[in-house]
C-alpha cells in the first residue's frame, strides 16, 4: 500500500495544472513552466484544485511507480509556486567561488581554477566569496548542480576543508598521534 501515492495534491492559486494524452503533466505557475511524461498505466485526474494520481492495479512494479508519480508531480507544483534553493559553503584558506556569465569559478586548493558551467533556467549568485546558492524551479536539476559543485573537493573528514551544503555535519576523525 503506497502511502504516499494515496495522498491528494491540493494545486495552489496561481498555478494551473494540464494533463495531455499519454500522461504528459505541464504545470504553470508563476516562476516558470515544467513538462513531464509519466507512465501511462497510472491515472491521473483533476477534480477541482484536487489532483490525484490512481494504480490500476496492485503489481509492484506499478505500487513503485504510484508513489514515485505522486511525489514528482507535488516536486513540480512546489517548484514553480515556490522553488527551490540549496546553499553550499566553501571551507577552507584561500576557498573561494564566482560567477560569470553561465559559469561558476571555484578556487579550492587546487593549482587551476574549477570552472562549472550551468544552464540559463538556474540562477546560482555568491552572497560572498564563501557560499554559493543555487536556485531553480526544478527540484532534480538544482540537486544535481549542488551535487557537481561539492563533487569538486568533498570535505574530507581530518581538517574539514572542502565544500559542504549548509547545516551538513562533517564527521571529524581523530588525527595520527605520537605513541611515546
Amino acid at each position: 500500500m503506497s502511502r504516499i501515492g494515496n495522498k491528494a495534491i491540493t494545486i495552489p492559486a496561481g498555478v494551473e495544472v494540464t494533463i495531455a494524452a499519454g500522461n504528459e503533466v505541464t504545470v504553470k505557475g508563476p516562476k516558470g513552466t515544467l513538462t513531464r511524461q509519466f507512465n501511462s498505466n497510472l491515472s491521473i485526474s483533476i477534480e477541482g484544485n484536487v489532483l490525484t494520481v490512481a494504480r490500476p492495479n496492485e503489481e509492484k512494479h506499478t505500487k513503485q511507480l504510484h508513489g514515485t508519480t505522486r511525489a514528482l508531480i507535488f516536486n513540480m507544483i512546489e517548484g514553480v509556486s515556490k522553488g527551490y534553493e540549496k546553499t553550499l559553503q566553501l571551507v577552507g584558506i584561500g576557498f573561494r567561488a564566482a560567477v560569470g556569465a553561465n559559469k561558476l569559478t571555484l578556487n579550492v586548493g587546487y593549482s587551476h581554477p574549477v570552472v562549472i558551467e550551468f544552464d540559463k533556467d538556474l540562477e546560482v549568485t555568491c552572497p560572498s566569496v564563501t557560499e554559493i546558492v543555487v536556485k531553480g524551479i526544478d527540484k532534480q536539476r538544482v540537486g544535481e548542480l549542488s551535487a557537481n559543485i561539492r563533487a569538486v573537493r568533498k570535505p574530507e573528514p581530518y581538517k574539514g576543508k572542502g565544500i559542504c551544503y549548509k547545516g551538513e555535519k562533517i564527521r571529524r576523525k581523530e588525527g595520527k598521534t605520537s605513541a611515546k
